[in-house]
């Protein structure tokens, strides 16, 4: 009997352990299964409340790493605040939004930096300026929620307790900056790039001062990640930095950023809105004969002409896309000031271009190339592209290539050159400021469903409202225009 109830008892207290051993098991075994990233899926996560182009910059950042592993990406949306609790839930292998390294916790491990930026105060230039962070007390200040702004300003709290903020959620950095701008907000905290890219459509949005001291910033891990994916994005990053791919990405998403003045900006936002409706149907069709976004081809537009079809300049340079007598003739334009011939024209000059350059070049590069080429002639180009590689530097990246062009008028290196004397810098001005006007067009106008993506774009197309602000236009200057003297 006493066995009996021995055995009995030997069974309750395995049953015990084994329920004790599968419920431990099952509270620690991870929530979500991730793919194998060496052989099946890469999952990355991006923060889907900062602006359009650190989205943008993070996804193709990541996509180079995924081709790196050879390995398909798949990319998950996630709000700041929710990023290091998904990555310690294995609900991907790593952050591709940047941590700040001076910000580091012990849940996360860190990659190698890959880029450097610094906190700014930003605020309305039609109220009274800060200086320093004790002026901020008593105001409204915003940032979005988890974010590095968040962090700055939670880490600054320990030497001004008094600091408080509103922690924003299911809101952008866009969207606050856009609420300073319109005096809805009184302060917010955003680094440099960004401050910078939203001054294009917020004129009165301006910086206060600089928060703390400019930092790295690093993709992010689980605190249990795997140390070869780790090794693996440390030589990824090596790689880029050495062969300069890291460099060009992200020039191609901001280099561009502070090229216009803010009234420059002011105006084309009310061109946009006031003289774009009557000749975007011509930008269209032109778009569509020669395969290109149509907003490429009124950027180009805009910045020859501010869309005026009657333009002219002291060099006889004529129309909506200011074209010379030769080049109009080789594009069979009988009359330069129409604007729908002079738009076509432009567009096939701009394709033609594009053919005749060495076809190894990628996108976007190419059409950064062919740009500088419609403004100072294929021939000067070609020297530039010949100097930069005698540099040192990339021929085929526009990123070095604009770095050597303004030598064009240097006699230390045109008389060497096949084509002469050029105005190089005139190329990379006319190149950056179409970038700047082409990246605006892209939020201020909404692209037809049925066209087709480009690979020169800088940034996609979120679901939200496009920018709606209103200025008061001022009359328009072509002093810039007036100094080009165009080789095409």
């Amino acid at each position: 009997m006493r066995r009996h109830i021995l055995l009995i008892r030997l069974l309750q207290i395995g049953i015990f352990l084994s329920l004790l051993l599968f419920g431990y098991t099952h509270l620690n075994k991870p929530r979500f299964l991730l793919p194998s990233w060496h052989n099946e899926e890469l999952v990355a996560l991006v923060a889907q409340d900062t602006t359009l182009s650190d989205e943008e910059f993070s996804k193709q950042l990541a996509q180079q790493f995924a081709d790196y592993l050879h390995v398909p990406l798949k990319i998950v949306l996630a709000p700041a605040d929710k990023i290091e609790t998904m990555l310690n839930n294995h609900e991907a292998h790593f952050s591709a939004s940047g941590f700040r390294l001076d910000q580091k916790t012990g849940n996360l491990l860190y990659g190698p930096a890959y880029q450097t930026v610094h906190e700014q105060v930003a605020f309305n230039q039609d109220q009274p300026t800060p200086h320093k962070l004790t002026d901020l007390l008593g105001h409204r200040i915003a940032v979005v929620a988890g974010s590095n702004h968040e962090k700055t300003l939670i880490a600054l709290r320990q030497q001004i307790p008094q600091l408080a903020w509103e922690s924003r959620t299911k809101q952008t950095v866009e969207d606050l900056l856009k609420e300073v701008a319109q005096g809805s907000l009184d302060y917010t905290l955003a680094n440099h790039e960004q401050i910078e890219q939203m001054n294009n459509f917020y004129p009165n949005l301006a910086v206060a001062f600089d928060v703390g001291k400019p930092a790295p910033i690093a993709w992010a891990f689980p605190a249990n990640a795997d140390n070869d994916l780790i090794s693996a994005s440390e030589q990824f990053f090596a790689e880029i930095e050495n062969n300069d791919e890291l460099n060009k990405l992200l020039d191609r998403y901001y280099g561009h950023n502070d090229r216009l003045a803010p009234l420059d900006a002011a105006e084309f936002i009310a061109q946009t809105n006031k003289t774009l409706p009557k000749f975007r149907p011509l930008f269209e069709e032109a778009g569509k004969a020669v395969n290109e976004d149509w907003r490429l081809i009124a950027a180009i537009a805009y910045q020859e002409s501010h869309w005026d079809p009657l333009a002219t300049s002291y060099t006889n340079v004529r129309g909506m896309m200011m074209l010379t007598e030769t080049t109009a003739d080789r594009m069979g334009v009988e009359n330069r000031l129409d604007a729908k011939e002079s738009i076509m024209a432009g567009a096939k000059y701009l394709e033609l271009i594009k053919k005749e350059l060495p076809p190894h070049i990628k996108e976007p590069e190419l059409t950064w190339l062919a740009l500088s080429a419609y403004n100072q002639g294929q021939g000067h180009i070609e020297d530039a592209r010949v100097l930069t590689q005698h540099q040192g530097g990339d021929a085929d990246a526009w990123v070095d290539v604009k770095r050597w062009l303004p030598n064009l008028s240097n006699p230390q290196y045109f008389q060497n050159l096949k084509h002469g004397y050029a105005r190089g810098g005139e190329a990379v001005i006319f190149v950056e400021n179409i970038r700047a006007y082409y990246d605006m067009l892209s939020r201020l106008t909404v692209q037809p469903d049925n066209a087709a993506p480009h690979d020169y774009q800088l940034v996609s197309t979120r679901e939200k409202p496009a920018f709606a602000l209103r200025i008061k236009p001022r009359n328009p200057s072509r002093d810039d225009l007036a100094s080009y003297s165009l080789s095409h």
